[in-house]
Formats: structure tokens, C-alpha cells, sequence
């Protein structure tokens, strides 16, 4: 690879993609990889190119071809030695678990018979491998063991953890069903965000909640002062069961939008979405739970069922505001795991039907170990004492 600075690199990268387009995409990603992994080089080698320096802690030793098959297509890439070994860019390794899972479960669906001929293309392009069941069981078999450890791991003290599900497609004994996949997140006593865990069955009814957060208890989880998460059917009675002591707040978004579908008249819609967010920006609980009672009053008889709602339903949006005010913004809503969620279905979109519920944890385990490492390094999501 030639020397390049990376002012050049970058404007390379641009001229690709603007002659070129979206349709003949490898080539810069394989120039943006590349430029990524030398830079992960010179922060390794603590020098970068030809610099004297007294901090330099080794020697480059070149580059060692690499072709690698992903969505965008065959990517030819020149990966950076050390003259002592040791040394093998993360920045290459981080996307290729989720990128294995994807092509393995593309690779599943054609063996059992449910791919398109689209998939099918797909698995021939992108799998690098014959589809064939023995192939795809001993691609699969590393990339598990992997996968099962990092959801094994033992955990440690949480004081904030949220908790999701989101839904996908797998087919079971020739039917196509809704299987529910639980995610957890939770957020350490330094201030940073880890992917705690995640399970995949055919419901997310109390019995899997309540196994799933059983088993974060088993691996570890302790030191939790509040869960967050919206109102799934079954995790509420698991919460009380496995953390009976632990506080639960309920998204404050999601409340929001119950609270509409209660609502007559379109014309009073507005009038109570503020009256709402006034309640959830209130001072402090006593003041939020008086504005509650004045809620309750106001519709009690223009609107009975959002007067009934409301009492029972928005004091469980409150519990944030025992916490310190500079937390509150953070742990009022799922709003982030909602993302995180969003970044998931990015990927299991490109599958879309997975062949079993075993292909579509891999896949979501795989982008979520991803998630979680780059959090690792990352900027501290909140403020905690120590």
C-alpha cells in the first residue's frame, strides 16, 4: 500500500464514492477500512509513519493481503504488520462477528428451504463458503462459542438497567411466528453502558422474562436502584418476582403515546400532550403527583376513560425523580435502548425471515457484542460517584 497521508486518503474516499455511487460501494469501504486499520497501527506503535519519537513501542513491517466478503461486496484490504507480532486491528475484527452471523443465517434459510432466489443470490455473493448444512454448521460452530461466552459472562453492580423487547420473524415446524427477543442494558457504577444480555423464545410473556432476568441475577447482577423500561406484558409480575425491592420506571415516552389513544376528540389531543410533559418536567414529585390529581379532575367527566388511565398509569412514568437531577433526562425513557433496537433491525432487516430462533440470536447477540464493545471505549454515558 503506498504512503499516503491521511488528508489524501480521505479525499480518495470521497472522489470514489462520488464517481462511483452507492452501486460500486467496496472500493472506498476497503479505502476507509484500510486508512481505520493504519491508524489503529500508529496508535498501537504510539508513532506514526517515519516519526522519531521516544514514546514508539515497536516497528511497522508492512501490510499483509486480505480479501474478505461482506454486504458491500469483496473487499481487497491491506492489513498492518508489527515487526514484533501481537498486533491485529480491531477495527477490522469488530464488524466481521455480525457480518459472519448475517451471511450464516442467509446461508440457514437456503438450506431449509426458504430462501428466495434474491437470497439466494445473496448466500452465493456474500457467504464465501459452499451452502451446504456440514459448511454452515462449522462456520457457525467458533462464532457460538463466542457468542455464548459474552452472553454468559459474569456481571457486576448496575445501578440503572433497561430492559426491551423487540419482535422478528423465524420459522417453526412450517409456520412463520412472531419470536420475542429480550434485550437488557444496563449502566455500571463508572457511568458506562454495557449490553448485559439478551435471549430469544416464541413469547415475551412472564415465563421468559422471568427466566431471562434470572439468569442476569444467576451471572452476577446486583447493585440495581432502578429499571426502566415500557409496560411489556408478563415483565412487570417477573420484575416483582426475581427484584421485588427494585424500583421500575416506566418510559415516559411511551406513556405519552398510550395517553393519545384515550383521548375523544383530536382537538383536545394537543391540549393534553402538554399537560402530560408538564407532569414529567414538574419540580419534584410531590408538585408532579399534584398536577396528576389535577389531571385526574380536569377529564374526569369530559373524558372518563383518560381521567381512569391516567391515575393508575402516570405515576409509574415518576419514580426517576427520586434520583439525582442530573440522571433523570437519562432514565425517565428506554429512548436508548430504542436506538439500539433500531441499529439491530438494521441488520436482521437484511434476513428477514430467520430459519430458526438459534440463527436469529446469533445475529442479534453478534451486533450487540458490537454495541457493547464500542460503548467500552466510548464516552461515559452518565455521571456516577465512586
Amino acid at each position: 500500500m503506498a504512503c499516503l497521508t491521511q488528508d489524501t486518503q480521505f479525499g480518495e474516499l470521497l472522489e470514489l464514492v462520488a464517481s462511483k455511487g452507492l452501486d460500486e460501494i467496496s472500493e472506498p469501504v476497503a479505502l476507509l477500512f484500510n486508512l481505520a486499520m493504519r491508524l489503529e497501527r500508529e496508535k498501537y506503535l504510539k508513532a506514526g509513519a517515519y516519526e522519531r519519537t521516544e514514546q514508539r513501542e515497536g516497528y511497522a513491517n508492512g501490510f499483509k493481503p486480505k480479501t474478505i466478503k461482506t454486504r458491500f461486496g469483496q473487499l481487497d484490504l491491506a492489513v498492518p504488520q508489527v515487526r514484533d507480532g501481537g498486533f491485529y486491528p480491531n477495527s477490522l475484527e469488530k464488524g466481521m462477528r455480525s457480518e459472519r452471523a448475517l451471511k450464516l443465517a442467509l446461508a440457514e434459510m437456503y438450506i431449509h428451504g426458504v430462501s428466495t432466489r434474491k437470497v439466494a443470490r445473496i448466500t452465493e455473493q456474500m457467504c464465501g463458503f459452499e451452502i451446504s448444512s456440514g459448511q454452515v454448521s462449522r462456520a457457525s460452530a467458533d462464532l457460538d462459542d463466542l457468542l455464548e461466552k459474552w452472553r454468559n459472562r459474569p456481571l457486576g453492580c448496575f445501578p440503572y438497567v433497561y430492559l426491551d423487547a423487540m419482535y422478528e420473524k423465524v420459522r417453526q415446524g412450517g409456520q412463520v411466528v412472531d419470536c420475542a427477543a429480550l434485550i437488557a442494558i444496563g449502566v455500571d457504577d463508572t457511568g458506562r453502558r454495557q449490553v448485559l444480555g439478551a435471549s430469544v423464545k416464541l413469547s415475551e410473556h412472564e415465563v421468559h422474562w422471568r427466566s431471562f432476568l434470572n439468569s442476569l441475577q444467576s451471572r452476577g447482577l446486583h447493585g440495581v436502584h432502578l429499571f426502566i423500561s415500557d409496560d411489556h406484558a408478563g415483565l412487570k409480575a417477573a420484575r416483582k418476582a426475581i427484584f421485588p425491592a427494585t424500583p421500575w420506571q416506566r418510559c415516559q415516552f411511551h406513556l405519552q403515546q398510550n395517553a393519545q389513544s384515550y383521548v375523544p376528540k383530536k382537538s383536545l389531543k394537543k391540549g393534553v400532550a402538554a399537560e402530560i410533559r408538564a407532569i414529567f418536567n414538574a419540580p419534584s414529585d410531590t408538585e408532579a403527583k399534584r398536577l396528576v390529581g389535577l389531571f385526574v379532575d380536569k377529564y374526569e367527566k369530559v373524558a372518563p376513560p383518560l381521567s381512569q388511565w391516567a391515575e393508575k398509569n402516570i405515576p409509574e412514568g415518576l419514580a426517576a425523580m427520586q434520583f439525582p437531577e442530573e440522571h433523570q433526562r437519562k432514565i425517565r425513557t428506554s429512548n436508548m435502548l430504542e436506538r439500539v433496537n433500531k441499529e439491530v433491525r438494521r441488520r436482521t432487516r437484511v434476513a428477514g425471515l430467520f430459519p430458526n430462533e438459534t440463527s436469529c440470536l446469533r445475529l442479534i447477540s453478534a451486533v450487540l457484542m458490537e454495541i457493547s464493545d464500542d460503548w467500552a471505549t466510548g464516552k461515559k454515558y452518565l455521571k456516577l460517584c465512586q
